[in-house]
């Protein structure tokens, strides 16, 4: 079996140690982060180095930032940190090739309140996401897309869907550019798993959500269609979640 996780840790300064203690219970194969908020060259590399990893790094100071560690080498040829054609000066987009399958680990914006500037970003962002898979589809077969989405793509993947209606994370808009990126040809890999209740990966560090479970499912790991017989099972480990200053996020696990 081979493990693809993906987890937005929330600043990898305050929780080196959670990543290390839980991939020292769970050696996954590659494991994606988000919200690293640190430079490249702050990264803890040597950490994980000791612990079996290869690492990649595109980070920022005090926001967003990504990493991807693998226990195999990744190709430093085909590794991208960009959109082709989109300034960005914000580190969102880690795509490296491992093995013969290509990763691509995104923070995606969250977009604040439907109708803000950072709203109209977030649907512009995803769009340059989709032109950019379109191409990648004809390039590579074997693709995972994973991260934190900050879209919850249906009614069940929220504790409380009225409340939510219209809103950022389930507007039309943002689930409407979800959709588009999947019908490019991909699975989300938890709805293809065997049937049962849904578990979400986010959950607000206000009004005792996680307690509560007044979450929701907003990070996903899509997989292409070429590795759609492959999967055996993804699931979220909530146990991260109730550990002592934890993200706000659980890892989500593929295995194929």
């Amino acid at each position: 079996m081979y493990q693809i996780a993906t987890w937005n840790v929330n600043s990898i300064r305050v929780r080196a140690e959670h990543v290390a203690t839980w991939l020292k219970k769970n050696p996954v194969d590659v494991l994606a982060l988000q919200e690293i908020k640190v430079p490249s060259d702050k990264f803890p590399i040597e950490q994980f180095e000791e612990m079996g990893y290869h690492v990649a790094v595109s980070g920022q100071p005090t926001y967003n930032g990504v990493a991807v560690l693998s226990k195999q080498p990744q190709d430093a040829v085909s590794m991208i940190t960009d959109f082709p054609g989109f300034d960005d000066v914000q580190r969102r987009v880690l795509g490296v090739k491992v093995d013969d399958i290509f990763i691509l680990d995104l923070y995606v914006p969250n977009g604040s309140e439907v109708g803000s500037e950072k709203y109209a970003y977030k649907l512009e962002w995803l769009k340059h996401l989709y032109n950019y898979l379109n191409v990648l589809m004809t390039q590579e077969s074997k693709i995972v897309v994973l991260g934190d989405f900050n879209i919850a793509p249906r009614d069940q993947d929220v504790y409380d869907p009225v409340a939510w209606e219209g809103k950022i994370l389930v507007s039309p808009e943002e689930r409407a550019a979800l959709q588009a990126i999947i019908d490019l040809g991909f699975i989300d890999s938890y709805e293809a798993k065997p049937a049962g209740a849904t578990v979400f990966s986010w959950w607000d560090y206000r009004m005792a959500g996680f307690r509560r479970d007044l979450g929701m499912r907003i990070d996903h790991v899509l997989v292409s269609k070429a590795l759609e017989s492959r999967i055996d099972n993804c699931f979220i480990d909530r146990e991260p979640r109730g550990w002592e200053r934890p993200s706000d996020h659980a890892p989500v696990i593929l295995t194929i």
